[in-house]
């Protein structure tokens, strides 16, 4: 009996030592990269390994010499505020309209439609849409790219938005119906507030999506002054591929700065605790 329970004691602690040094391989996986962005740019010598700085800012002073680099940042945030703010407005009334219409096989358009935005990808729809812009004279147009990434986020966030709005109670709106309330005041002074939390969610996955887009900012905007962080980056390789990571250490941590800000006001906002509807 005793050897029994000695070898489940043993098993146990065996069991608790993996777990723990699992746990521990997975922090040290995760914690390495934010190191090198918080410790690199401080560094004498940035490169690939993680060391302790001889602390410096002359990485910072030749980041502040590039003439795009902080311009870069703010047309990432033009990008991603205008694209958030149209996501949300569209998004919002269409899923109204959606949620308070009957419409005959409304349920299957709304599918339809996510499953067509999930296989025509915005890279697979590049060339006709790069072909419309060239048309219209709208190459190097931030609104015409800010319109672009808005419509390829709209099927996800009417679809998101839906069950948000289906959770307002129809008495809300017909009581306020009957205090005289317009459709667009009903939906800006009652349902609005209630699915806010929703409206917040897509704000934050909008601006997420367009922070880091690549392709369609470099395609479609050909001014490196209007170019946002992300196409930056790629021009601090030289012609032989080989990073400057001075310009990229220092850049990535100023890049990050507005993500993490964005992510503490929304966290104390709501806590993200993104389930809408009504309490009660």
């Amino acid at each position: 009996m005793r050897r029994i329970l000695a070898d489940a004691l043993v098993r146990h602690a065996l069991s608790r030592i993996g777990l723990y040094l699992f746990a521990g391989l997975m922090l040290v996986f995760f914690a390495l990269p934010l190191l090198w962005l918080v410790l690199t740019p401080f560094s004498r010598t940035p490169a690939y390994q993680i060391t302790a700085p001889s602390f410096t800012l002359h990485n910072f002073r030749v980041l502040f010499d590039n003439p795009f680099a902080l311009r870069s940042i703010g047309n990432s945030l033009v990008l991603a505020g205008g694209t958030a703010v149209l996501a949300v407005v569209f998004a919002g009334t269409a899923a109204y309209a959606l949620s308070r219409v009957r419409l005959p096989g409304r349920d299957a358009l709304l599918y339809a439609i996510l499953l067509l935005s999930s296989i025509v990808t915005g890279t697979a729809a590049m060339v006709p849409i790069f072909l419309m812009l060239f048309q219209l004279n709208m190459i190097d147009n931030r609104l015409a790219l800010i319109l672009v990434l808005t419509g390829g986020l709209l099927p996800s966030a009417m679809f998101i938005l839906k069950d948000f709005m289906d959770s307002v109670p129809k008495s809300y709106e017909e009581s306020a119906r009957v205090f005289g309330a317009s459709p667009l005041q009903i939906l800006r002074h009652v349902v609005a507030p209630v699915v806010r939390p929703g409206l917040a969610t897509i704000a934050v996955w909008a601006v997420v999506q367009v922070w880091g887009n690549f392709l369609l900012p470099y395609i479609l905007l050909h001014d490196q002054a209007k170019q946002p962080a992300a196409v930056i980056m790629y021009t601090f390789y030289d012609e032989g591929g080989q990073p400057n990571f001075a310009l990229i250490s220092t850049f990535s941590l100023l890049y990050s700065v507005p993500v993490v800000v964005a992510y503490l006001i929304v966290n104390r906002r709501y806590g993200f605790r993104f389930q809408g509807g009504i309490k009660g």
